[in-house]
């Protein structure tokens, strides 16, 4: 039996991690979660599941929640903001740490999960992009395994089982070109934010969605495969495949490609993630060949999208190149969400940004949740 905490368990990877749990409940106990402002759910998690520890980030719900557990007369300890979220990542009776919380909250959990020899199942971008090396060095200092939960990093891990990496040529990464493929940076003006986060293959969160538009979500992702694969950037390529049916690919020195492939659905990489190395009964609908009707690929087109030539520079700028970016991003995506700035100035706001702040090769965490602050304040003031 493994003892499971979740981070941002009422988000998108959360709450289909928990899809997955109730299936395997022979295997996995829900010890601990956090939440941000979603009592009504959290509560509902409670319910089902009685985890020993929650940690909700808004003050508003902890208490209603703190509140709700108590009228319950439940033994959940209810704990509140990022020091709960510390202290359910680093608790001696967790096993796994699932990190779905979105943002570079996601940050400070992880590493005090990884220093207190927690495996963690990562679906937070933010944690390699902003600080791969610092994290991927305290993971192997302390004999703990990240394993990939993004569909995409998923699938070339799946990829890699069995082969030596020096046989490695190649990484491909496979992107549906979100709800705008195909479109001239003309077309992209006046996107709307509804139509921005309308994603023709996958249900996710807004912040996510919104980068899967952009494209700054395959971004990251280059970073992140960068990090988890030991990969150099010139080695990444990504590759427009809008039917979401290849979920990435390995290129061999050989000539051979080896590819995964399934129906979209987020709860196979989780399941994989979380029962490495077994793997348990399907939890997603099987891919059916014959229904299939094609499987086409692109290029991306770096020139309309910048954000994603925007990643591909900052991860090979390195130091905190990558911190700059991804806190411009998420700066530049919540103006977005709340009307204040259009579609395209997203990308102008993030090379902006990488432009302005010093880069250094050599840094703490503490500097770069420092650094994270004082960009997104610098956007927030300047736009």
């Amino acid at each position: 039996m493994k003892n499971l905490c979740i981070l941002g368990a009422t988000g998108s990877i959360g709450t289909q991690t928990l899809d997955v749990i109730r299936e395997q409940k022979e295997d996995f106990t829900l010890h601990s979660i956090s939440s941000n402002k979603n009592a009504a759910k959290t509560m509902e998690i409670i319910d089902e599941f009685m985890p020993s520890y929650v940690t909700v980030m808004d003050e508003t719900a902890f208490s209603d929640v703190k509140a709700y557990c108590s009228s319950k007369n439940y033994r959940t300890e209810i704990l509140k903001g990022m020091p709960g979220l510390n202290s359910i990542a680093s608790m001696p009776e967790v096993d796994m740490v699932v990190t779905s919380v979105v943002g570079m909250i996601g940050l400070e959990p992880t590493m005090n999960a990884i220093k207190s020899g927690k495996d963690i199942a990562l679906a937070n971008k933010e944690t390699l992009v902003a600080a791969g090396e610092l994290v991927m060095a305290e993971a192997k200092k302390q004999g703990v395994r990240i394993l990939p939960v993004d569909s995409e990093h998923g699938a070339i891990f799946q990829c890699l089982q069995g082969n030596e990496r020096r046989d490695v040529a190649n990484l491909l990464l496979t992107a549906s070109g979100g709800p705008f493929r195909g479109k001239q940076t003309c077309e992209l003006l006046a996107i709307t934010v509804n139509e921005a986060l309308s994603h023709p293959n996958w249900n996710m969160g807004r912040k996510i969605s919104i980068d899967s538009a952009t494209l700054m979500n395959k971004g990251l992702e280059v970073i992140e495969a960068h990090w988890l694969f030991d990969m150099p950037y010139d080695n990444i390529n990504v590759i427009v495949h809008p039917q979401s049916i290849i979920h990435s690919m390995v290129e061999y020195v050989d000539g051979s490609i080896i590819a995964q492939l399934s129906n979209p659905d987020m709860r196979l990489p989780i399941q994989y993630a979380i029962n490495y190395p077994d793997r348990k009964r399907s939890v997603i609908k099987k891919l059916d060949f014959f229904e299939l009707q094609n499987l086409t690929f692109e290029k991306p087109d770096m020139s309309t999208f910048r954000c994603l030539r925007l990643a591909f520079e900052a991860g090979k700028a390195g130091g905190t190149m990558p911190a700059i970016m991804n806190a411009a991003n998420e700066a530049a995506v919540a103006l977005f969400l709340n009307k204040k700035i259009k579609f395209l100035d997203i990308s102008r706001i993030i090379e902006d940004c990488m432009t302005r702040f010093p880069c250094p090769n050599k840094f703490t965490i503490e500097e770069v949740i420092s650094l994270d602050s004082d960009v997104k304040e610098y956007v927030v003031n300047n736009y």
